[in-house]
């Protein structure tokens, strides 16, 4: 479970705002897109995309016309920032949002987005499982081999100079 966003008399810079996503988000615009952008790792562009299709409701403006995010949005974009690293494809993405504006009805088939997703998931986290295990043993196969070819230490050198006692 996302941690509560704090009540302060401080408002949140927009990399804590986006570090600490949660239901009871501020809804003051205050941060702009180079700033959003700095700490979701997103460019500008994509940020731009994410409103245009749909998976940010649409950004406030301040007076001059520059996008201002709140942290009810940073908190979004950091849950779809999870989505997006699982793997899940942009158009499912799409799909769960739009079932979070229709209301709590449709709780049962956001469930089961994100039920099938952590499936695929986990049989990614076991085909790298499997992979590193290959990984593993092709590393120490190669490592004792080239510790079996290292030549043995070479005997003490021997003074040109010097005869060799006899035994």
């Amino acid at each position: 479970m996302a941690p509560l966003v704090p009540l302060t008399a401080e408002p949140l810079s927009c990399t804590q705002a986006y570090a600490v996503a949660g239901p009871g988000a501020d809804r003051t615009a205050r941060h702009s897109i180079s700033e959003v952008a700095a700490a979701s790792g997103l460019t500008a562009h994509t940020l731009r995309w994410y409103e245009r299709i749909g998976l940010l409701d649409p950004i406030d403006r301040s007076h001059s016309g520059q996008r201002r995010y709140s942290d009810a949005d940073l908190a979004r974009l950091s849950f779809l920032g999870k989505l997006r690293l699982t793997g899940m494809p942009v158009a499912d993405m799409l799909r769960y949002v739009e079932l979070v504006r229709e209301g709590d009805h449709t709780m049962p088939e956001r469930c089961d987005i994100l039920v099938a997703q952590r499936e695929e998931v986990r049989q990614r986290i076991a085909d790298l499982h499997a992979t590193l295990a290959v990984l593993d043993f092709k590393i120490d196969h190669y490592s004792a081999r080239a510790a079996a070819a290292e030549p043995a230490p070479a005997a003490p050198a021997r003074h040109p100079d010097r005869k060799q006692k006899s035994a």
